[in-house]
């Protein structure tokens, strides 16, 4: 009996220890593999006066938690819905993002189309320090259209979970698959999927836009159809913009643009921007053209030729464009066309000026049109979304985040990778889908994304001409911080919606 005992009292000790290995086993587990927690949603209800109409709307902030196929949680992905109540089914609804890659939703939001924007100088001049005054936005496209600001993974408040590793979207093709999986998911979640739709980006969401727009209509036979590709300072084809050696492209695309900015702080003289442009685009796709592709077999007599009118459009002297070769790169221009002023020039706006160091460098030490804004529409963001609209998190406000380190830019194999254009993915759309149409809004004064530049990516073969349309306005990159192209860019995109 006594040993019996103690066979049974082993044997317990026995399943206790491996009952206690097992839970250790299963702590570990836990500890690698993040519990799941449930999304954050919150939604509160608002009203505002948007384009002349009182509207009643609710806003939601939340995540949308993106899975493996195995169902592990990836990221979690915040996007920002105001929509307007009574909910009508029939309404527009436009889904916007910015660029980057890497920056958050905060310049659309908070700067041209949220019921909220954060006031700065609207003439070119630096925010200065806080508070920053949040104001009713009557600019929002709230009486035309629902809007869903989404800030895709590593941009915002959205990240990654868990061991995801970067490289499952940071990139075009990984970062357009997940955008418009939550695109999907809204329409379902909402039941918008017979609602006019509409997609916009600005910059590097101009790329975004047409990879998307490709992901769902070009891509999978289960298309969604879209009214619009609204494109905000656009960049699709990166050749017209490349500044690097040997690409005489980008001489070609950035002339317009410097010659609207030579004008523009007095380097020039024409009776107005519109003109000195479009005759800077002639002469920039004439001889100018014609020059750079002669390179060092350019005759003299030519080459002075093409010196005075490049002076005339650079507002630089002809001293300077003879030691460039008749090449000027934007980084040179901005330091170079008011060094006798000791003042540098913007880069995505170059209404906007700086002072460097000293002024003997080759190129400016910041950009003052960054810099000029960016306090100004952090402060916004953080205050608008954590306060008012009640998101909790310890995580920073991603503006710009460092996510493009890391960006995979592949779109195809090597030989056709060599040339990045997403162009033809638009052209493909507009060819397939007899509605959609497509809005342009470019500043004159932005060299991140030249007009010119755009023109030619927008022009090129199998993109049909008739359902493109070009919108110009006086400021640069974001042109909205300039109050009457805010006031213009929002009537403008109206139109654009309601002609649908």
């Amino acid at each position: 009996m006594k040993m019996r005992g103690w066979a049974v009292l082993a044997v317990a000790l026995a399943t206790m220890s491996a009952a206690a290995f097992a839970d250790d086993k299963d702590d570990e587990k836990k500890a690698e593999t993040p519990a799941e927690k449930p999304p954050q949603v919150r939604t509160t209800k608002h009203s505002g006066v948007f384009g002349d109409q009182r509207i009643d709307f609710r806003a939601t902030i939340g995540e949308t938690i993106l899975k493996s196929d195995e169902g592990t949680p990836k990221a979690a992905v915040v996007t920002i819905a105001y929509v307007k109540e009574p909910r009508d089914a029939a309404r527009p609804v436009t889904f916007l993002f910015n660029g980057g890659p890497g920056s958050g939703s905060v310049w659309l939001q908070m700067g041209a189309f949220g019921p909220k924007r954060v006031a700065i100088p609207s003439d070119a001049h630096d925010d200065g320090a806080p508070p920053y005054p949040l104001l009713d936005n009557p600019d929002s496209l709230l009486d035309s259209t629902d809007l869903v600001f989404i800030d895709p993974p590593g941009t915002g408040f959205s990240h990654l979970i868990g061991k995801t590793e970067g490289k499952e979207f940071y990139g075009i093709t990984a970062d357009a698959k997940a955008v418009a999986e939550v695109i999907r998911r809204w329409l379902n979640d909402n039941g918008r999927w017979n609602s006019p739709k509409f997609l916009g980006g600005e910059s590097y969401g101009t790329t975004r836009s047409a990879a998307v727009v490709h992901q769902l209509e070009g891509a999978t036979h289960n298309d969604v159809g879209l009214n619009g590709v609204i494109l905000i300072s656009t960049v699709l084809d990166f050749a017209a913009g490349a500044d690097t050696p040997g690409n005489e492209l980008s001489y070609i695309t950035n002339l317009p643009s410097m010659a609207a900015t030579a004008l523009f702080h007095g380097k020039a003289s024409a009776p107005s921007v519109d003109q000195f442009v479009d005759e800077a685009r002639k002469f920039a796709l004439g001889p100018y053209a014609a020059a750079l592709l002669q390179g060092q077999r350019l005759p003299a007599e030519a080459r002075a030729s093409i010196r005075r009118e490049l002076s005339r459009f650079t507002g630089l002297s002809e001293a300077y464009l003879e030691l460039a070769d008749l090449r000027v790169t934007p980084d040179r221009f901005y330091k170079e066309l008011l060094r006798d002023r000791g003042l540098t020039i913007g880069r995505l706006d170059a209404r906007y000026t700086g002072r460097d160091y000293d002024n003997a460098g080759e190129t400016p030490d910041d950009d003052p049109s960054f810099y000029g804004i960016d306090a100004g529409y952090t402060a916004a963001v953080n205050a608008w979304e954590r306060d008012a609209l009640g998101f909790v998190t310890d995580r920073e406000y991603q503006s710009i985040s460092g996510v493009g380190r890391d960006w995979d830019w592949r779109i195809g194999e090597r030989d056709t990778n060599a040339y990045l254009n997403v162009a033809p993915y638009l052209g493909q759309a507009l060819r397939e889908n007899a509605g959609l149409r497509i809005f342009v809004a470019q500043g004159y004064y932005d060299f991140a994304t030249p007009f010119f530049a755009a023109e030619y990516a927008l022009s090129r073969t199998g993109i049909p001409q008739d359902r493109v349309k070009f919108h110009y306005y006086q400021a640069g990159h974001m042109m909205y911080v300039r109050d009457e192209d805010r006031a213009r860019l929002a009537h403008d995109i109206r139109e654009f919606i309601r002609g649908r």
